[in-house]
């Protein structure tokens, strides 16, 4: 077992603390840095995001049917390469989802600002609701999966009342702006 925080890659894939972080690595890699930086390497904010349980700070967007943008906060997981947010079924981003899975999630990490596009859809099946549910707790939010969906004696103000529902966010195009040295930005497509 490697060392918390250590990045330890088998084969294509890298763990943290024994966990699977990134089950893909990106298929094109371009250099948006307009100063001579280098382009930053996916294992940046890969790493930075398996490091944490909830991801700091962290954005949906997503779009109304009638074209509108809307964006939340959200708390928000990285699991096995993807990302894992909840919702209640009366809020407006569920509401968004629904109709169109497309959406964005952005993220300020330790060295690096993240945006991720993709598509969310909601999780129903037990087993991985049961091990998110333990992934959460091991960041102190005591859910319980009930049906398809998760409760808790507390939540975001703005979540609603529960269950909450579980989304996975697989993502195909990630930008990275660094924020320290070695400064750069970087598109990954995957």
């Amino acid at each position: 077992m490697p060392l918390a925080g250590a990045c330890q890659v088998t084969s294509l894939n890298c763990y943290v603390r024994g966990i699977l972080v990134a089950d893909r690595d990106p298929i094109e890699t371009t250099n948006l840095d307009i100063y001579g930086h280098e382009a930053l390497p996916w294992s940046r904010p890969r790493d930075l995001c398996a490091a944490v349980i909830f991801l700091p700070a962290t954005f949906l967007g997503t779009v109304r049917p009638d074209g509108r943008p809307h964006a939340a906060v959200i708390g928000s997981l990285w699991v096995d390469g993807d990302i894992y947010f909840t919702s209640g079924p009366g809020t407006r981003k569920s509401r968004n989802l629904a109709a169109n899975p497309a959406c964005t999630i952005s993220a300020r990490l330790a060295t690096i600002d993240i945006v991720f596009e993709g598509e969310a859809v909601k999780v129903t099946d037990a087993p991985t609701l049961e091990r998110l549910a333990a992934r959460c707790r091991e960041g102190n939010w005591p859910v319980q999966v009930e049906g398809d969906g998760f409760t808790a004696p507390y939540a975001a103000p703005s979540a609603g009342p529960p269950p909450w529902h579980l989304y996975r966010f697989t993502f195909h195009t990630a930008f990275g702006n660094a924020t320290t040295e070695p400064h750069g930005a970087t598109r990954w497509r995957f």
